[in-house]
């Protein structure tokens, strides 16, 4: 059997809800109300049922039996998510009930839905472009409310205006170099329009997409921090409070806290949110030299996770102080930033020194401002993309403006050096086709498959 393509405009359908115990599911369809309608007890109430419209009854199987009890969310071309007739089913929740409507929806004539297939189908109506189509998982996957907030603002279009603003930037530019060229191959050319067909016109609308590229490029690494978010892994020695810090940012008692060193054999996670961003926090074991086989077994795994974090807090027990060791684990050339902790700061522990952050787990003292510290660390670098009027957040995207700010880095190059505008044009051209490629403007059917084929079934 021919394996489906998204392209074949077969009428699909897909569960849309997670498959627990629930009080409703949602059982997606697109391509045909009358599929829908042969698949339900009122038939001809889903036949007759306006756009935006909702009627109640029974799924039926293939023999006439009642499946389950449902609403039938009725839509009409265009004004539906796909852009094409659709309407959704909305059984009682539980795994059996969702899979039995849809059992008896393909039965009715539907194919089961590809990953991604409504929104590819959004996509290929015109009522998404790729940078939305993107949003929608970013959304589906959003671990605070601020990545949330930024990826409503790419669905809400912020994404494609900034790309479609800079491309017309380009092309005021371009429009104007190949009539310029144009007419020269075609009427010939004065001395004087010559010297205008070797010029670049309007740079200034050029320079500024470099400009606006620039900050695109940029806004990737703080957008993807809080799309993906970051590993942070809590050091020390045995004994230095490693666990009881980990549970106060987690806070639940995630974490054994004993005063016998060792307690902590192999590492410990959970996801926080520092200031709206996604933190994978992780309490590993106290770094020392172990004599119990499995104490080291669980400091070779946390010597793996210090080596593979993006950010790493250092933890001394304040009221013993630092040592050699110490020092010489924070003088290695470490892979990962690191924050230095002095804990226990509300035990006797002596004044950190210079550089040191003093806490305490029990009493919250300093655990703010670890906090920020945390967040600014993993965010430096990433400021100039505040000046982006929009963020880019997919390695897709990253690529393409990457490859377009090249070539209009390029072309004014070429025309700072003086070269012909049959050499500058070419550049600008390559600049508003990547894009393109960006909106989906410009796309390859190989392309599509592999974007949307990372989304999930329902979506």
């Amino acid at each position: 059997m021919d394996r489906p393509s998204y392209g074949d405009g077969a009428p699909v359908a897909a569960i849309a809800t997670a498959l627990s115990e629930s009080a409703l599911s949602v059982v997606r369809t697109s391509g045909s109300v009358e599929l829908a309608a042969r698949a339900f007890s009122r038939p001809e109430r889903v036949r007759a049922a306006a756009g935006n419209s909702i009627v109640h009854g029974w799924v039926l199987g293939s023999d006439g039996a009642r499946v389950d009890e449902v609403l039938a969310s009725v839509f009409r071309a265009p004004r539906s998510y796909t852009g094409e007739d659709s309407v959704d089913f909305s059984c009682h929740g539980g795994v059996a009930a969702a899979r039995a409507v849809l059992a008896a929806l393909v039965a009715a004539g539907f194919r089961e839905a590809l990953p991604g297939e409504f929104t590819f189908r959004a996509f290929l109506n015109g009522k998404l472009d790729l940078t939305r189509a993107e949003s929608v998982m970013e959304l589906v996957g959003a671990k605070t409310d601020e990545a949330r907030r930024r990826a409503i603002g790419r669905l809400s279009g912020d994404l494609q205006s900034e790309i479609s603003s800079v491309k017309d930037l380009l092309l005021l530019s371009l429009a104007a170099a190949e009539l310029y060229l144009d007419y020269s191959e075609d009427d010939g050319v004065g001395a004087e329009a010559e010297e205008a067909a070797g010029r670049l016109p309007d740079r200034a609308s050029v320079q500024e997409a470099a400009a606006r590229l620039d900050a695109l490029a940029s806004s990737y690494r703080m957008e993807r921090l809080f799309r993906d978010g970051a590993t942070v892994a809590v050091a020390g020695k045995p004994n230095a409070g490693k666990s009881s810090l980990f549970n106060r940012l987690v806070r639940e008692e995630r974490s054994i806290v004993d005063a016998t060193p060792g307690t902590t054999r192999d590492w410990i996670e959970a996801w926080i949110a520092v200031e709206g961003v996604p933190l994978r926090l992780v309490d590993t074991a106290g770094l020392r030299e172990a004599d119990h086989p499995i104490e080291r077994m669980g400091v070779e795994r946390s010597l793996a996770v210090l080596g593979e974090a993006d950010l790493v807090l250092y933890l001394v027990d304040g009221t013993a102080g630092s040592d050699a060791e110490d020092e010489a684990f924070l003088a290695e050339p470490r892979r990962a930033r690191v924050i230095r902790v002095w804990t226990k700061a509300d035990a006797g522990a002596g004044r950190p020194p210079e550089g040191w952050i003093a806490t305490s787990a029990r009493s919250g003292l300093g655990i703010a401002e670890l906090a920020s510290a945390m967040v600014a660390l993993l965010e430096e670098g990433g400021n100039a993309g505040d000046k982006a009027r929009a963020g880019i957040a997919s390695e897709r995207q990253k690529l393409l403006v990457d490859a377009a700010a090249a070539a209009v880095a390029e072309a004014l190059r070429l025309d700072a050096a003086h070269y012909p505008l049959d050499l500058i044009a070419p550049e600008l051209r390559a600049a508003v086709d990547a894009l393109g490629e960006i909106t989906g403007e410009v796309s390859t059917e190989d392309m599509l498959e592999t974007m949307f084929g990372r989304f999930c079934v329902g979506k």
